[in-house]
């Protein structure tokens, strides 16, 4: 909206500050912010008086001194209000006539939606585990295909969307029928492993949270240099039309995922649960398929990647062996486990996620 203030320059010069990606993504970010630190107090009263508070998933799993009981009292669902300001202050600053905008609206809105479910039933019902995991990874599925889909068929960039691109390489690894074969599926499995990922990362107080900021840091870079031409040709890297004003939407992650860190430190005064996790991780996984930039993903979010690989490890070795690898997981329990405090946990986690966005960055001049 803010955007089409840029043709008032000739009443007011200053106006012209609007048709700059950079200038449009600083603001969204802040007002992110803003909608989030100001909702909060209001928003958490209302998280408490619905009862939103969820009973731990680790219960009976591990051994009660290795939960805080405290949490059980925090209420869950804050995601709801982190969506709020991202789609709020993208629907602000960005140009509504690009057509990325309304399918990455759409994946936050829908991600959050199965999240609120599975929040609303943990919550409400008291299910430890909430909806079936099967339910939720079909309907995870069936919203990244139908947003995947999208962006090959109906893009600008279509083409460079149906091949398989790799960092360090100029040019496409896979192109035509194979490249579609390929992307596709790939980029479907990108989108809800990334969701599932943070979900996974977010058990302890503002852990996801601040991974999250740095991950939607480096993906902004990447959509500002993809959506430039002149960049992009400079740094070998595909040219994405449009794909600037994605760095608007990743730039709202940003703000309104420090906005919540704000209420979500330790100790959090509210979780964001599923519904943000889920929202945030589908968000930036189809950023990634946008920009071709998928393996990239596995960089960026080395911390989302540990975090998944150690349940994925700790079940295969327990189903074949007997053996668990791990004391716990997802591995930022291991460590609890181990004797670090939460506060370690989560500053060291933060540390590595900071490094892997710089190492994802890093592979853009590399090519």
């Amino acid at each position: 909206m803010f955007y089409y203030l840029c043709y008032l320059d000739s009443f007011f010069g200053p106006f012209r500050l609007f048709k700059y990606v950079t200038f449009r993504a600083g603001l969204a970010a802040i007002i992110s912010f803003l909608i989030v630190v100001l909702l909060a107090p209001k928003t958490i009263q209302l998280l408490k008086k619905f009862n939103t508070s969820a009973p731990s998933r680790h219960k009976g799993l591990i051994p009660d001194q290795f939960i805080d009981s405290a949490k059980e009292k925090t209420p869950s669902m804050g995601g709801i209000l982190i969506v709020f300001g991202i789609v709020v202050s993208t629907l602000l600053c960005a140009s509504l006539t690009n057509s990325y905008m309304y399918i990455f609206i759409l994946i936050t809105l829908a991600m959050a939606g199965i999240g609120f479910i599975d929040d609303y039933s943990k919550a409400v019902h008291r299910k430890r585990d909430g909806v079936s995991g099967k339910f939720k990874l079909l309907l995870e599925f069936l919203i990244a295909a139908i947003c995947v889909t999208y962006l090959m068929i109906t893009t600008d960039s279509s083409v460079n969307l149906n091949s398989l691109f790799l960092p360090f390489m100029r040019e496409p690894l896979l192109t035509g029928l194979t490249g579609i074969i390929v992307t596709l599926p790939l980029g479907v499995l990108v989108v809800v492993g990334a969701s599932n990922a943070v979900n996974l990362t977010d058990g302890k107080d503002g852990l996801a949270t601040g991974c999250i900021v740095f991950a939607a840091m480096a993906f902004s870079v990447f959509a500002y240099i993809s959506g430039n031409k002149v960049f992009s040709e400079y740094l070998f890297i595909h040219y994405v039309p449009g794909a600037g004003e994605i760095g608007i939407f990743a730039a709202s992650i940003i703000g309104a995922s420090v906005g919540f860190l704000w209420y979500n430190c330790h100790p959090a005064s509210m979780f964001m649960g599923d519904t943000g996790s889920l929202a945030l991780g589908g968000s930036i996984g189809l950023i990634a398929v946008l920009l071709k930039q998928e393996i990239a993903l596995v960089i960026v979010g080395g911390v989302f990647v540990i975090e998944a690989l150690s349940v994925i490890i700790q079940v295969f070795s327990f189903k074949l062996t007997g053996k668990r690898v791990f004391l716990c997981s997802p591995i930022h329990h291991h460590f609890e486990r181990k004797g670090w405090k939460e506060t370690q946990i989560v500053i060291r986690f933060w540390i590595l996620a900071f490094i892997f966005a710089l190492l994802g960055l890093a592979t853009l001049k590399l090519n």
